[in-house]
């Protein structure tokens, strides 16, 4: 009896031992949540008065050193487009890319996602409102140092909106 209980004690001080090496997770310094969701709150605040409408957008677009900005793939970036736009893929958005896309972090940058667009799944298919690629892309930019960045507000209809929408999809040659 003596010995079941020396047992059942060591069995218990070992099984506390195991959960609590089970619930250490090895630190990553390249990974920082606490920093991201710093960082968020304040591209949150900063983004509030900085959402356009369908005219202001274009009229922004228009005027010199504007880069319009699609992060989304460049599968669906090439199905279709706002004209003129600039595609970095937003997994690809990282220091050296974005130094050699938009080098002057002082830039008017004007970006658009999946969400501004209703009734066209191919090109633009709809993610969950919280999931929208703008909250990323806003979020990215900012942490990045861009504080120039506005955003397309409005959902449109591609077939009524009056932006320019381009392809770069190649014609298919027939044999």
């Amino acid at each position: 009896m003596k010995y079941q209980l020396i047992f059942a004690l060591f069995a218990f001080m070992l099984s506390v031992h195991i959960d609590a090496g089970a619930n250490q997770v090895a630190e990553n310094p390249a990974i920082d949540m606490e920093g991201y969701l710093a960082v968020s709150m304040a591209a949150a605040k900063h983004r509030q008065t900085r959402r356009l409408s369908e005219a202001e957008f274009i009229r922004m677009s228009r005027e010199p050193g504007t880069i319009v900005l699609d992060a989304r793939s460049r599968q669906k970036f090439d199905e279709l487009h706002i004209k003129g736009a600039l595609n970095l893929s937003f997994p690809d958005i990282a220091v050296a890319s974005l130094a050699r896309a938009i080098p002057d972090r002082s830039t008017r940058v004007l970006i658009y996602c999946n969400n501004n667009f209703r009734d066209a799944e191919g090109p633009f298919p709809s993610k969950l409102p919280s999931a929208s690629l703008n909250l990323s892309t806003y979020i990215a930019l900012y942490n990045y140092g861009y504080r120039n960045v506005y955003e397309l507000a409005p959902l449109l209809d591609i077939e009524t909106s009056a932006l320019e929408f381009a392809t770069s999809r190649q014609p298919v040659k027939a044999h």
